[in-house]
């Protein structure tokens, strides 16, 4: 009676462990999603009640002693919930269940130590028991764990998912985008040639404005050259008239009956003297012409040494004498100011002296403004100074008494086609081109300070050497 009732026993506590083992395989599954991650391996797990039910039946059939399928089975089963966290291992929770299950090693030496030596199990009872209790706190501990980790997945996979839908909604937007700009296309192809067009016609435009910018600044340097090299023509012409007036009545004392020896000498000593002041004339006429034609030779961008002094004072002149030879009755005050310690700077002779002639003549038109505004009581004064800064970089000031840039307009003096002129006499290219040939062809500065009333200066700094 006594061995019946021990039997229905085992056999009751081999069903529950049965029922604890399809427990565990049920919240496997769905803690791992396996049926998504290892579908043929989850078919298989619905057998695990199998092997129960065969030690169930060798119970009665051999006779096994107490709990011994109980036990094999709690092994079977601890053993396949192990393979299973091994398959999934790359699932960051399922690793933490296998930390979890580490210390149930314990469990399953008890278990074995019971089947092979029950005297050696009763010897550690104490210690196995207390070392189960604590696997069963590291095992809850790591439950809670995976479970947080599990929670924390989930939560990233539906902010991929969130993420990949917008992905999605944004490649549609993509396309859709694509296809507007593909219709646009045609339509913006034919505003585009039509554009290209008048963008065309727009840089002819200003080409023939740039010509005429040039035009009219070779106009003031012409204007220039003739009245500068009509001076020295003129002495030239003046004093051979005298000397031809000597030469007569030095004839016209030798073929007198009573002649003059004292006088002779005299009329031989003048004639000496203009003869030296045609030929001093002459040179001058000579070196302008030489200057003018080194100044006109083909445009090189190339730099080479120039006399930074006689180039500045050469184009003062010329720009004072070209504005004299439209307005005989304007006169000015010429100051220079040259710095002899200066010498000679590296620079493309034809472009700065371009850049002077236009500071130079927007310098004289404002005096002459003024003048005609206020005839009384006002000198016209143009001054140009050359100085070498201690960092080795040179300027050239250019400053008039006039009336001043008007502060409203101060921002666009470099503007191109800027003007401030009336119509006919100026295209507004002059500064801009000035600006250009400093800042990009010298890399210097070219700036300006103007007072209301007072007059401008404007001033060109270039680099020192390198």
């Amino acid at each position: 009676m006594n061995i019946a009732i021990q039997s229905d026993a085992v056999n009751a506590s081999l069903i529950v462990t049965v029922l604890m083992a399809l427990l565990a395989v049920r919240a496997l599954r769905r803690f791992l999603d396996l049926p998504t991650r290892v579908p043929h391996l989850n078919r298989l797990l619905g057998w695990i009640w199998v092997p129960g039910v065969a030690f169930f039946a060798l119970s009665y059939l051999v006779g096994w002693k107490a709990n011994l399928g109980d036990e094999l089975y709690f092994l079977f089963a601890y053993a396949v919930v192990v393979a299973v966290l091994i398959r999934v291992r790359d699932y960051r929770p399922a690793r933490t269940l296998l930390l979890a299950l580490a210390p149930l090693v314990l469990q399953a030496i008890a278990e074995l130590l019971t089947l092979l030596n029950g005297g050696l199990f009763k010897t550690y009872n104490n210690v196995l028991e207390s070392a189960q209790g604590f696997a069963l706190i590291w095992f809850i501990t790591f439950v809670v764990i995976a479970k947080n980790q599990k929670k924390r997945l989930e939560a990233e996979r539906l902010q991929h998912e969130e993420e990949e839908k917008v992905r999605r909604q944004m490649e549609a937007q993509n396309a859709e985008l694509e296809r507007l700009v593909a219709e646009r296309t045609a339509t913006l192809q034919q505003q585009t040639e039509e554009l290209q067009q008048a963008l065309t016609e727009l840089k002819n435009a200003q080409a023939q404005l740039i010509q005429s910018e040039k035009m009219a600044s070779l106009g003031e340097l012409t204007a220039g050259i003739a009245h500068e090299i009509q001076n020295p023509l003129n002495f030239v012409t003046n004093f051979a008239d005298v000397s031809a007036e000597l030469v007569q009545e030095l004839e016209a004392e030798q073929r007198s009956p009573t002649r003059n020896s004292a006088l002779e000498p005299l009329l031989l000593q003048d004639l000496r003297q203009n003869l030296e002041k045609i030929n001093h004339h002459g040179h001058r006429a000579a070196s302008i012409v030489r200057g003018m034609l080194e100044h006109s030779r083909a445009q090189s961008t190339e730099r080479q040494p120039v006399d930074l002094n006689t180039l500045a004072d050469e184009y003062l002149r010329l720009a004072y004498h070209g504005l004299r030879a439209k307005d005989s009755t304007f006169n000015a005050s010429l100051l220079t100011e040259l710095a002899p310690a200066i010498g000679q700077v590296e620079a493309v002779g034809q472009d700065l002296g371009r850049v002077l002639l236009n500071l130079f003549t927007n310098a004289f038109y404002a005096v002459q403004k003024r003048q005609q505004r206020q005839p009384v009581g006002f000198e016209p004064t143009v001054r140009v100074c050359t100085r070498r800064l201690p960092t080795g970089a040179v300027q050239i000031c250019v400053h008039d008494n006039g009336d001043g840039i008007p502060e409203a307009v101060r921002q666009k003096v470099f503007q191109p086609f800027f003007t401030t002129k009336p119509t006919g006499e100026g295209t507004g290219l002059g500064l801009s081109l000035s600006y250009d040939i400093i800042t990009n062809g010298h890399n210097g500065t070219l700036t300006f300070e103007t007072e209301q009333g007072q007059g401008t200066e404007f001033v060109v700094t270039l680099p020192g050497p390198a």
